[in-house]
């Protein structure tokens, strides 16, 4: 059984941070059939196919509280994009009263494998920020697969299986997202309340689920623009260094010629001291050129 990885000293979470692990790409759905979860400690059930979600009417929306979340996004939009699915994950406790939130990312590890990378994570869950789950049993593969709303609840099971531990889920939304063929779950949990969210919950992720995708498209942009002006620049520093390189070799050249079509008198010794000289300076540019950053694909 593969385990659940996780890199708690991690200090970048969204995008920034998942593209960097394994050098990984994102991977493209493969609809097949459904795997059985039984015996795995995790329950994943679509909402439509469950008649009492559909009954729950626990929360009384406070217009003011919904507005100050979608505005706190507006702003971390502006002021801090990098931030912004710790946010959303944030503002999802906030508005829906979960215990414990996060956004998960589906990619292939450095081995092909795919798994799931929590690049934003709040409440209990917050120390599992940057925790790599397996393919399977995947409640995210699940609710990816399936393309809608999920409800699901974890057993002690699910976590012995892991090899972890962690706070049961006695209630849990899951919402899909997408941004190309990068695909991703945004899901709020409660670890004591049997009952704890509603339609009206699931209507809030569904709207933050849009804001993760916007987030994750703004954020993989920002990063091609950032690669682009680190190529940039790194092209114009190795053009600028093989001119200066050009002048060493240069001189080089010439003492070379001296050596070997010389009369006899020229200083061997002065010679030998000139070439000591511009085979160091040769050195010493070869090191600069081989620690520019290599243009990374975007």
């Amino acid at each position: 059984m593969k385990q659940f990885i996780c890199d708690s000293d991690g200090n970048s979470s969204d995008l920034a941070g998942f593209m960097e692990i394994g050098a990984v790409e994102p991977m493209v759905i493969d609809h097949g059939t459904e795997v059985s979860l039984a015996g795995t400690g995790l329950e994943v059930i679509d909402i439509d196919q469950d008649p009492t979600f559909l009954k729950r009417d626990l929360h009384q929306r406070d217009a003011d509280t919904q507005m100050i979340g979608i505005q706190r996004l507006a702003r971390a939009f502006v002021e801090n994009p990098n931030n912004i699915l710790q946010e959303l994950v944030e503002t999802a406790v906030d508005l829906c009263g979960a215990e414990s939130a996060g956004i998960s990312v589906q990619m292939k590890d450095k081995d092909g494998a795919i798994v799931y990378h929590w690049v934003a994570t709040a409440g209990k869950y917050a120390h599992f920020l940057n925790a790599m789950l397996p393919s399977f049993p995947s409640a995210c593969g699940l609710c990816i697969e399936r393309g809608k709303p999920q409800i699901f609840r974890v057993s002690k099971l699910f976590f012995d299986l892991m090899g972890i531990e962690a706070d049961v889920v006695t209630d849990g939304l899951l919402l899909p997202w997408h941004v190309g063929e990068t695909h991703g779950t945004i899901w709020i949990m409660a670890h004591g309340k049997e009952e704890a969210f509603d339609s009206s919950d699931c209507r809030v992720l569904q709207s933050l689920a849009d804001f993760a995708a916007i987030g994750v498209r703004q954020q993989r942009q920002q990063q091609a623009l950032i690669d682009q002006a680190s190529a940039a620049a790194a092209a114009a520093m190795a053009n600028d260094l093989a001119h200066r390189i050009n002048n060493p070799l240069q001189s080089l050249t010439n003492i070379a010629y001296l050596a070997t079509e010389g009369d006899g008198v020229v200083d061997m010794r002065a010679m030998a001291r000139d070439m000591s000289a511009d085979l160091e300076r040769l050195s010493s540019l070869v090191k600069k050129l081989l620690e520019l950053p290599m243009h990374r694909r975007v």
